[in-house]
């Protein structure tokens, strides 16, 4: 979704600030200090590992995020419904009392106007409960994918020993060149995928 889209590449974002911190603050440092140029130019240092993932095609195959997302749409399609069946027969209401006024006496006429002011104070009430209750459905798929898939990156990463994954979206990320052969996408989903269907369904 497109909010673990923006969580994660803040989170990018970060740390590759960090890495240009470092970068530059070790370069001054070799100036001011010999043993820490000695100790970070040492025949030991091993090269930066990266790999990143395409959120894009998470997204669009990872079969958890899909069910998941359809529930939430489909919940949200169901709002959308029950919300403007109640608003059109509040609209049908005022167009009878509207037709009927002439008729009425001023206290039936009253009466009817406040029935209908409670009814729209009990529609936006509904309309809060409900879109709250589906914001907070939202929250925590977002957590549940994010915990999901940082406990498979790091069983994932065990025998990589890459020391990033950044992620990567079309419509908002920093990275503005990725090299394929860091890409690790197509691995990542389908060990989400086979991993999923391992676990006992609830």
């Amino acid at each position: 979704m497109k909010n673990l889209s923006l969580v994660l590449n803040i989170v990018l974002f970060v740390l590759v600030g960090i890495l240009f911190y470092l970068h530059f603050n070790t370069n001054g440092n070799e100036a001011k200090n010999t043993t820490v140029e000695n100790h970070s130019h040492s025949d030991d240092a091993q090269p930066l590992k990266i790999a990143y993932l395409n959120l894009d095609s998470l997204e669009a195959h990872y079969s958890y995020f899909q069910e998941k997302s359809a529930e939430l749409n489909k919940k949200k399609q169901s709002i959308q419904k029950e919300l403007a069946t109640k608003s059109q027969a509040i609209q049908a209401e005022i167009k009878k009392l509207q037709k009927n006024a002439a008729t009425m006496t001023q206290a039936e006429g009253q009466a009817a106007e406040k029935k209908i002011i409670k009814k729209r104070q009990q529609l936006q009430q509904r309309q809060q409960q409900l879109q709250s209750e589906l914001m907070q459905q939202q929250q925590s798929f977002n957590t549940d994918l994010h915990d999901r898939l940082n406990s498979f990156l790091e069983k994932y990463n065990k025998g990589k020993h890459n020391d990033f994954i950044f992620s990567y979206s079309s419509e908002r990320s920093p990275l503005l060149y990725r090299n394929e052969a860091y890409n690790i996408t197509d691995a990542v989903i389908q060990g989400l995928n086979a991993e999923d269907k391992q676990q006992p369904e609830e």
